[in-house]
């Protein structure tokens, strides 16, 4: 579990390091075209979550992150020896941190990448990674049930 904590701890400074050069570059609202058409930087201040839903409601989510982190804990200690389930609870448990530590010293989440192309939420590394991590661990159920029982 070492390499795992240790990787969450990467994903979890990555995510700080990209929001800090976020607001120490961009004014707040503006954007940077990196791909034209295709994606911008731009930086937001979100006090909900996608698409601002429960904006200002901050205590809600504060909640919520701290039971996910918990069941998530468990689920990572229960399923230690399975790699492929440690990978994908390091990468959603590393998203909720980072979006929780924002939460509680900002009293929001910085978001930052905007996709130009669709209309979808601005949105940072951390919830990158809870997508990631959500994926990677369906695909390990669907690919463990395809197979015929779990694998480690």
């Amino acid at each position: 579990m070492g390499l795992t904590t240790a990787f969450i701890i990467l994903l979890f400074f990555i995510d700080q390091w990209i929001k800090h050069f976020v607001v120490a570059t961009i004014a707040l609202g503006g954007t940077h075209t990196v791909i034209p058409g295709v994606f911008s930087l731009t930086y937001i201040r979100n006090d909900g979550a996608a698409w601002s839903m429960l904006a200002g409601q901050q205590w809600f989510f504060l909640v919520i992150s701290v039971v996910a982190l918990a069941v998530m804990v468990w689920f990572l200690i229960r399923y230690r020896t399975s790699w492929p389930y440690e990978i994908g609870l390091a990468f959603m448990i590393a998203g909720t941190l980072g979006n929780f530590y924002d939460r509680v010293v900002n009293g929001f989440v910085v978001d930052m990448f905007q996709l130009d192309f669709i209309n979808f939420p601005i949105f940072n590394f951390a919830d990158s990674c809870l997508t990631v991590g959500v994926i990677w661990i369906m695909v390990v159920l669907f690919m463990e049930d395809k197979a015929g029982g779990p694998h480690a």
